[in-house]
């Protein structure tokens, strides 16, 4: 039998991330094979966590293929041994699941609470132990390592303490790498998490311990704190704290607590945190909060006008959490608490200067549609600016018409007829959806313009509650030219609300271009 891994404790601390396992047990979040391998090699490549789980044996055929085709990539680039997925005690079964996918990483999921292993398990902790040791051997046999969570560890730990150290007591002179300390049903509080992961440390010095939080009590990234702080040198995150219920601790918290507040080190790429974050947010369909800490839209905006002066007066408004540090770019919000500042700071951005007088009154006008509730991004400001000044903005591009269609059975298509400096285009596409083949139609005529065309990165869509199909439908697009910004449209059709979008951005292109 080889000897385990031990492990030097340094300030040095490894993060196993699990978003395509637990992450993915978030209710309604199924990635297919492609996405899985395209977040795997961001998390291995760009990001650099130290190990990632990727799958749980005997789930599906379409996880065994994600598994398949990530272990394939591993296996071609280095990764093979970061790389785990989750098997149980069941013999022979998981175990072969793993090795025929072509893992080397067996996470096994033992029992950790004396409730647990008699009441769902019907065994003794005995019997549980010897089917343990049965799995290692077989493992050992196809060259396999084993790394082993206790389920319900944090339950264990309140009320069946001697379980939980008969089971560490047998496991440490196992063929075991690690033991993996799961706060199941996130029951854990700040105090208990540092009290029994200095039981573990200080009981069993040996071992390579993990701690995996859950956030149902919003406790997560305290109790990654304080297992830190009780001496664990291995956390489990998940990218935008996916997961069951509430959800796991998220990689972006993590990694700024261990930095600002620790003083400790990871391998992590803090640069490209908000890339992942965007990867897995349009792959899972769970859109990241405003306000998440790091890598919410807002999180780096500046909405009160007191707090812009101050940036703009030594950066009075900063703490450590620069957005630069996450691949971000700090802003300033336009709406009722906007100061002069503010918007000077958002024309500035987009290459216009105002007298005092005429930034007033435009300072004015914004605070009069924030309190209407009514959005104001900085690609309004030219508009703004005209309005309140009298003055017109020259709209280079309209569209003269165009006609979508949609029946059953055949793709939705588009002509569009628009007109550039008082020239008429048109052209014709299909697309997924109506307003697809209207972009993929307006993409035709500028390939044939020989002009950038900016990509789209996101799209959302504002309905109005109540039920009323007259109502005005927002629809806000992300693009991204150079830079990212934003265009809205309203109207009652969402479609025709995003079209009013779409052209909004042309001509703002053709303004700032210019």
């Amino acid at each position: 039998m080889t000897g385990k891994v031990v492990e030097v404790q340094t300030d040095v601390l490894s993060i196993m991330d699990t978003t395509l396992r637990d992450g993915e047990q978030t209710s309604g979040v199924s990635f297919t094979d492609t996405e899985k391998l395209s977040v795997a090699k961001v998390l291995l490549e760009n990001v650099k966590v130290d190990r990632i789980e990727i799958a749980s044996a005997r789930v599906s055929e379409g996880e065994f293929n994600a598994a398949r085709r990530i272990m394939d990539w591993a296996n071609n680039n280095g990764h093979l041994n970061k790389i785990e997925i989750l098997g149980f005690v069941d013999g022979k079964i998981s175990i072969d699941w793993i090795n025929d996918a072509g893992g080397k990483v067996l996470n096994l999921l033992c029992k950790g609470s004396y409730k647990h292993v008699t009441q769902q398990l019907r065994k003794t902790p005995e019997e549980h132990i010897a089917d343990i040791q049965k799995s290692l051997d077989y493992a050992e046999e196809l060259g396999i390592s084993v790394n082993v969570y206790l389920e319900d560890w944090s339950n264990g730990m309140r009320n069946s303490k001697d379980y939980v150290h008969f089971m560490v007591s047998k496991m440490k002179d196992m063929n075991i790498n690690r033991i993996m300390l799961p706060d199941t049903l996130g029951i854990l509080d700040p105090d208990e998490t540092y009290e029994f992961c200095k039981e573990m440390i200080e009981s069993y010095p040996s071992v390579n311990f993990d701690f995996h939080a859950h956030n149902d009590y919003d406790l997560a990234i305290a109790n990654v704190f304080h297992a830190i702080k009780a001496g664990i040198r291995c956390v489990h995150t998940t990218v935008n704290g996916l997961g069951e219920r509430a959800g796991n601790a998220p990689l972006s918290s993590v990694i700024a607590t261990i930095k600002d507040h620790l003083n400790m080190k990871t391998l992590v790429n803090e640069s490209m945190l908000n890339r992942v974050s965007k990867l897995v947010e349009t792959f899972s369909g769970i859109r990241i909060p405003t306000n998440k800490p790091l890598i919410g839209e807002f999180v780096f905006t500046q909405c009160s006008g007191v707090h812009a002066d101050g940036d703009n007066k030594n950066n009075l408004y900063f703490n450590d959490l620069l957005p630069e540090r996450f691949g971000r770019i700090r802003t300033y919000a336009l709406g009722k608490t906007s100061g002069k500042a503010n918007i000077k700071a958002n024309l500035e951005d987009i290459g216009i200067e105002l007298t005092p007088d005429a930034l007033k009154k435009v300072t004015n006008r914004i605070i009069e549609l924030g309190d209407r509730k009514e959005t104001v991004t900085a690609e309004d400001l030219p508009y703004i600016v005209a309005d309140v000044l009298h003055e017109s903005l020259e709209q280079r591009i309209h569209i003269n018409n165009y006609s979508l269609s949609h029946a059953m059975g055949l793709k939705p298509a588009a002509t569009v007829s628009i007109k550039v400096d008082g020239k008429n285009f048109e052209e014709s596409a299909s697309g997924d959806g109506q307003y697809d083949a209207f972009m993929n139609a307006l993409k035709n005529i500028y390939t044939r313009l020989k002009k950038p065309f900016p990509k789209l990165l996101d799209y959302t869509v504002s309905i109005p509650p109540g039920g009323k199909t007259d109502a005005l439908v927002e629809t806000v697009i992300l693009w991204e030219m150079d830079r990212e910004f934003k265009t809205r449209g309203l109207d009652p059709d969402q479609t025709a609300a995003a079209i009013k979008a779409t052209i909004r951005m042309l001509n703002l292109l053709e303004h700032t271009n210019t």
